[in-house]
């Protein structure tokens, strides 16, 4: 199969929504500091007809269930890293079973933020104020090369939120040179990262070893995306990718959202990011299949 630079280049790839917005839906109750990651030991079947009812829905890429899979954190919730590294190859699996027979998809290994580890929503504040350079580098390290050693098709550096972090992360991405990869960052506005990076030099520091397949931005409010793709274009020339969330408000305290949102995006949304540059279009946290069945009826309609 072609990799997802070719699909890219071929038009707009269509990504999955909110994993746990999906398994919620479903009855699962992710109020812990696993998330949804908890279900790779309690649940598989769960997770394998979540990434199906994506598929379904017309997406082209399954996001592993791995966002909240770090050795830091499940070292604290009690696994071994050897479990740790069994539930990242899981993930990968997992997704690889809901795949259709009948079209070309892919699976993106999922690495979250370094700040998962603290399961706070650190995410929506970018505060690594308690994290070294080398805590940072060796725990992402880990993940990005279980989910090469498990076998996805690219890796899903997402929702990125702290400057510092998108730096060490331009030198991991030099050390699996012969992986495909994104890397989205989380923001707070119009033109900065959750820490107040802007997204411009963010994705120069990314982007600057040369070894980052595509860019842009992830779980951030549908209203911002317009201005940073923008942004992200003046700083690269890499694909860009967008998959928002539905605009409210994270209370990492509580494990809820507050505020009013929206349940998809609009054709004109659609495209207006499209023109501003994405090549890849998806939801994040509260965007479900119906959304995604959107997107891909608004790509067949543009074809």
């Amino acid at each position: 199969m072609a990799g997802f630079s070719d699909a890219l280049s071929r038009g707009t790839v269509v990504l999955d929504g909110g994993f746990a917005t999906e398994l919620e839906s479903r009855g699962h109750d992710l109020r812990d500091s696993l998330w949804s990651a908890r279900l790779l030991r309690d649940d598989p079947d769960a997770i394998v007809a979540a990434h199906r009812a994506y598929f379904d829905a017309g997406a082209d890429v399954a996001i592993t269930s791995s966002y909240h899979a770090s050795y830091e954190g499940f070292r604290a919730a009690g696994f071994t890293d050897e479990e740790t590294s069994h539930y990242l190859r899981l993930s990968v699996e997992l997704a690889r079973q809901a795949q259709p027979s009948d079209r070309p998809t892919f699976v993106a290994g999922s690495v979250g933020l370094y700040g998962v580890v603290w399961a706070n929503g650190t995410e929506y504040s970018g505060d690594y104020a308690s994290a070294t350079d080398d805590a940072i580098a060796t725990e992402q390290r880990r993940r990005i090369q279980a989910m090469v050693d498990a076998g996805a098709d690219l890796l899903a550096i997402e929702t990125i939120s702290n400057g510092r972090e998108a730096v060490i992360l331009g030198e991991l991405l030099a050390e699996f040179p012969e992986t495909e990869s994104w890397v989205t960052f989380c923001c707070r506005d119009d033109h900065h990262l959750s820490d107040g990076t802007p997204i411009g030099e963010a994705i120069r520091s990314v982007t600057r070893t040369g070894c980052a397949t595509a860019v842009g931005l992830n779980c951030t409010p549908p209203q911002h995306v317009e201005s940073l793709l923008a942004d992200a274009r003046a700083a690269t020339e890499l694909p860009l990718v967008a998959y928002p969330n539905w605009g409210r408000v994270w209370n990492g305290d509580t494990y809820e959202w507050h505020g009013a949102g929206v349940d998809g995006f609009s054709s004109d949304l659609l495209d207006r990011w499209r023109t501003a540059g994405a090549s890849a279009i998806g939801g994040c946290c509260g965007i479900g299949p119906d959304a995604i069945g959107d997107i891909a009826a608004w790509r067949a309609e543009r074809a």
